[in-house]
């Protein structure tokens, strides 16, 4: 069982909202493919230095992705992952987003806009990264650890 499951339990109420927000945004069928929105995570939570979201959710972007190279390339430096131009302009976003939201102006949106996003898939970016913003600063504040077998979910590739 996932540690955060486990950490975040002994608040009920605020765990059912928690999870009721990260299922919407990260579960339900929306443009923004499930791996996409993991990069999301992964290039949030890497600005965020929250090693367990980084760790938790790049076992599932490889998974997704069926890459076992792609969640490192994400976390360090998402401009030199092996992902298209249109999801690095996503991704510039989001960790735009992530360190400067104040920063944010129209040509952010229209620079999307011109790759292709439409203004449902501007909000999942926007939810999903402040989602995890909160998601990150939790994880800091109570010291979470990712369980082990996810440093190595999704490594293995199939022969």
């Amino acid at each position: 069982m996932p540690n955060v499951f486990l950490t975040l339990a002994h608040r009920p109420e605020e765990f059912r909202a928690f999870f009721a927000y990260h299922d919407a945004l990260m579960l339900r069928d929306r443009k923004l493919s499930k791996a996409e929105r993991e990069m999301i995570v992964v290039a949030t939570s890497g600005v965020n230095h929250c090693m367990y979201c980084v760790v938790a959710h790049g076992a599932i972007l490889r998974i997704y992705q069926k890459d076992p190279l792609i969640s490192d390339q994400i976390a360090i430096d998402h401009n030199k992952a092996d992902i298209t131009d249109k999801q690095k302009v996503m991704l510039s976003f989001a960790v735009k987003l992530a360190r400067n939201p104040e920063t944010i102006t129209p040509s952010d949106h229209k620079l999307l806009q011109d790759h292709g996003f439409d203004k449902d898939e501007i909000w999942d970016i926007g939810a999903i990264t402040a989602f995890f913003a909160l998601s990150n600063r939790m994880a800091h504040l109570i010291e979470m650890r990712a369980n082990n077998e996810f440093y190595s979910m999704g490594r293995q590739t199939k022969s």
